[in-house]
């Protein structure tokens, strides 16, 4: 028997990456998964990989998404587990970022994971055994220069999920997964940058890129009962990087070496 035998997953987010691993992960382990994604191409490809369904949606539509969420919970039998994933990046200084790109950031880094949340809580507290875990970062932790916005809303997120462990236990266990320097179509820019892959990998003491997968056998453990005892944790999974200061530490200067306009 799997360790998520039985149970029915929900994953934003989910049609690459990080995402795309733990619908994989969770299917080998026995649950059943809806993968949505604001590429529905994306979505339908892993959820065709899967055995599962594939929907269309963007998280920063609540309205759409609630939606999405009663229809996979539909199509799946209910709702025991929910992965809140979906995030986007920018590296820009306090000054010289716009509105719309700080708002950009929030919605989807982190309005998005509070209404993916709230969609899917009626499902959750009708198993009775629900299962959250929301992707937070190192930046939230440990920021760096031209992280504002992006370590802000994934700081954010680490709260609302230990708020989430508080308010719904203990029907509802919730957990936040903080990734370091994981290769993913969103880190592949910054990866494809000369000498970065090499100066990522000297400060992080596991000595190589993370995998989507690494960071999906967390969630797996979170999801699964083997963590029964866990709740309200923003767990990292870095490979020790954190230890030598924040994720990108630096890079903003290489962007722009003469620093933010003053």
């Amino acid at each position: 028997m799997g360790l998520v035998e039985g149970h029915r997953a929900l994953i934003t987010g989910g049609g690459s990456g990080i995402g795309r691993a733990v619908a994989r992960r969770l299917t080998e382990e026995g649950a059943t998964v809806a993968v949505l994604d604001r590429e529905g191409d994306r979505a339908a490809k892993v959820a065709a990989e899967t055995g599962g369904v594939g929907l269309a949606v963007d998280v920063t539509d609540p309205v759409a998404l609630h939606d999405a969420v009663d229809r996979a919970a539909t199509e799946l039998g209910g709702l025991s587990i929910v992965h809140a994933n979906a995030g986007i990046g920018t590296m820009n200084a306090i000054g010289e970022m716009t509105a719309a790109e700080w708002t950009q950031i929030i919605d989807v880094n982190l309005s998005g994971v509070y209404h993916t949340v709230h969609a899917a809580l009626p499902h959750l507290l009708d198993h009775g055994d629900g299962r959250i875990v929301c992707t937070s970062s190192i930046s939230g932790v440990r920021p760096a220069e031209g992280e504002s916005a992006y370590a802000a809303a994934k700081a954010g997120v680490a709260a609302f999920t230990a708020t989430l462990a508080l308010e719904y236990a203990p029907a509802i266990r919730a957990n936040a997964v903080a990734p370091g320097m994981i290769s993913t179509t969103l880190t592949a820019p910054l990866l494809a940058t000369p000498g970065i892959v090499d100066r990522m990998v000297a400060k992080t003491p596991a000595g190589r890129i993370g995998e989507p997968e690494d960071v999906a056998d967390v969630v797996l453990f979170l999801c699964s009962d083997l963590s029964r005892f866990v709740t309200g944790q923003n767990i990292t999974v870095d490979g020790g990087m954190i230890l030598h200061g924040s994720g990108v530490d630096g890079l903003y200067r290489i962007y722009r070496p003469e620093g933010p306009r003053r």
